[in-house]
């Protein structure tokens, strides 16, 4: 792990995209501003872990339980038409 000091309006900047400005330091707590591209997700790592943990659970569904939760049947059925293609 990099460790780095930085004072009241100082940057680092990962790659070429990314800047990290240290914007007030109050309190012990450090507010921190960051520039990205639109394309790049940055969220707090707690939030990180929220989003990867439903994320997995999402994955792990089972089609019936998805379809109690929905409400409606979203698994059919799936033929193909005779006539069509064959």
């Amino acid at each position: 792990m990099l460790v780095l000091t930085r004072k009241l309006g100082e940057a680092i900047t990962l790659g070429d995209q990314i800047r990290v400005v240290v914007i007030e330091v109050k309190g012990g707590k450090v507010k921190l501003g960051i520039e990205a591209p639109p394309g790049v997700p940055v969220h707090r790592e707690e939030v990180l872990s929220r989003i990867m943990r439903e994320n997995k659970d999402a994955a792990d569904l089972h089609p019936e339980k998805l379809e109690d939760i929905l409400g409606r049947e979203i698994v059919k059925d799936i033929r193909p038409e005779h006539g069509k293609g064959e």
